[in-house]
Order: structure tokens, then sequence, then C-alpha cells
């Protein structure tokens, strides 16, 4: 009978690393080195303190705008967009029916939309003329970029 393949065979075994501490010794855990953070936090500029907000929702879709940035959540899915990851906001009314609709642009290029349908013409009347003052109040004085 020929000899197994190289790599077939009985284990081979291998040293424990670290010696197994004694059951009275209780041993502190030791964090694992991809689990430390990293030491360099690239800076995040400060949100606005205590800035004005905006919400619209129905019953599958909402729009969150406050001073931590645009929330938007489509079918039970949430994107939370900070304000340093927002490089533009736009929003307007959908062609039929009472729809608001909110675009946000990432600086990477990535475009995330969100629809919410009021329930009269004079909530989406109302959400279009709140949203516009707010996203200004954010959005309005930062550097172009």
């Amino acid at each position: 009978m020929p000899p197994p393949p190289p790599g077939f065979g009985p284990p081979i075994p291998v040293a424990q690393p670290y010696p197994q501490p004694y059951p009275h010794q209780p041993q502190p855990p030791q964090p694992h080195p991809y689990q430390q953070p990293h030491p360099y936090q690239p800076p995040q500029p400060a949100a606005p303190a205590g800035g004005p907000e905006f919400v619209a929702h129905d019953r599958h879709n909402s729009v969150v705008v406050d001073p931590s940035g645009i929330g938007l959540e489509v079918n039970g899915h949430t994107m939370d967009f900070p304000w340093a990851g927002v490089a533009t906001a736009h929003f307007a009314p959908a062609p039929h029916g009472h729809v608001l609709m909110v675009a946000v642009r990432h600086p990477g290029g990535m475009l995330y939309e969100c629809r919410v349908t009021a329930r009269r013409r004079a909530q989406l009347d109302q959400w279009l003329a709140e949203l516009g003052p707010v996203l200004h109040h954010y959005l309005g004085n930062r550097p172009p970029g």
C-alpha cells in the first residue's frame, strides 16, 4: 500500500502558547489585537447644538433631520447619515399623489432616496415648507467642497 499523500495523516501536536491557568487563579481577559481602537481618529465636525428638527413618516418610510444628521427608513431598513456624511440633500413632491421625495448624496457619490406618503395634500405642503429651512440651517453655511 502506498504512503498517504503529504498533508494527510494524524494531526501534529501543537504546543500551547500559554500555560493553562489554575482554577483558583482567575486571569484577566486579554483584549484581542483587532478589538483595540485604532489610535488615529479623523476629526469630525461638531454637530450644531440644539438646532431645528424635521420628521415625516408614513406606515413604511420615514425621514428625520436633526442636529445629528439625516435618517432615512425605507421598509424597515434604516440609514443614518451624520452631517459629515452628507454631501447634498434634495427634496421635492412626487409628480403624482401626495408623496415627499428626499434624496441624500454621500460624499463618495452614492445617492439614497426615501419617499414618504402624506395622507392629505395639506400635510405634504406643510412638510415641503418645513424641510427647506431645516436643511438650509444645517447645510447652508458649509464651505463648498
